[in-house]
């Protein structure tokens, strides 16, 4: 199968474009540098130059392959709705570029907030734009499928190696500019995470054996609570480890409050038995204690 990738010389698009290759498939990877381009040639992809707000390269890319899988997101989190929005168009372009094939696509999104307690499931809805902005992917999922398309999601945690952790490492240099590691409250709201190299064979069972209109999640822990995270990060720092009230907090974190004093479990146990798969890799807590900051 010939799969277009966006974001394919990104954290986890180079390893999905690595398991695609290692499978057998052709890939077409999205890139935006000379040194993405490099990079990715090397791996035995084709490239192909565009990023998320150059629609037409969107949509040349999805019209030359058999199937898409979507993992390009920009990662400014202070524009964080902004972003969202961004992918949104993008998401509905690479739909355009399918309507009336039998194409697959697969849409990135987040396992999301959860006010329930309970670990979020797949076949929970979607949470909408309007209370978290990552809803847009999901909500342009919806209106693809509407068409037609064969869509499916993939929800990520926090997706984690020994040198990036998702989220954590915003807390990590945050941690590092405060000259404190800060939980809030008693930091037991808990983040769901997957090692990287088990979130990426995930997509590829997605597209050989998924099915449209199904929510995956890639979750290898369910929940690892923030006070675990942050006294990690206050370890390898040599940095204190302090709790802060929400009052305090919202000073604190800054934009990242509306992460860290979230509580966000989620489970994987439908992903698992529909797809075979077993995440088997370090957990989130031992790569943060073997990362070099």
């Amino acid at each position: 199968m010939r799969v277009f990738v966006t974001g394919a010389s990104g954290f986890i698009g180079s390893a999905v474009v690595q398991d695609l290759i290692k499978a057998g498939h052709q890939v077409l990877g999205m890139v935006r540098s000379d040194s993405a381009a490099q990079s990715l040639a090397a791996t035995g992809a084709q490239v192909h130059r565009g990023d998320l707000e150059n629609l037409e390269s969107l949509r040349s890319g999805a019209a030359q392959c058999d199937a898409v899988i979507h993992t390009a997101f920009i990662h400014d989190f202070s524009k964080f709705k902004e972003n969202c929005e961004i992918d949104r168009r993008a998401i509905e372009t690479l739909g355009d570029a399918l309507v009336g094939s039998n194409r697959f696509l697969i849409v990135t999104s987040g396992t999301g907030h959860n006010d329930s307690g309970r670990p979020r499931t797949e076949e929970d809805p979607l949470v909408p734009s309007s209370v978290n902005p990552r809803g847009a992917s999901e909500e342009a999922a919806v209106s693809v499928a509407s068409r037609g398309v064969q869509v499916s999601v993939m929800r990520l945690p926090q997706v984690h190696d020994p040198l990036k952790q998702g989220l954590v490492s915003f807390l990590i240099a945050h941690a590092r500019e405060k000259k404190v590691s800060a939980y809030v409250g008693e930091g037991l709201n808990r983040w769901p995470a997957v090692h990287l190299l088990d979130a990426a064979p995930l997509y590829r069972l997605a597209l050989e054996k998924g099915t449209a209109g199904v929510r995956y999640h890639a979750v290898a822990e369910e929940g690892v609570p923030v006070r675990e995270i942050a006294e990690s990060i206050g370890r390898s720092l040599k940095l204190p480890v302090v709790s802060k009230t929400p009052g305090e907090a919202a000073a604190h974190f800054g934009w990242l409050m509306f992460f860290a004093g979230a509580d966000l479990p989620a489970s994987s146990s439908k992903t698992q038995e529909w797809l075979n798969w077993r995440p088997n890799h370090t957990g989130l807590i031992a790569d943060l204690d073997l990362a070099q900051y």
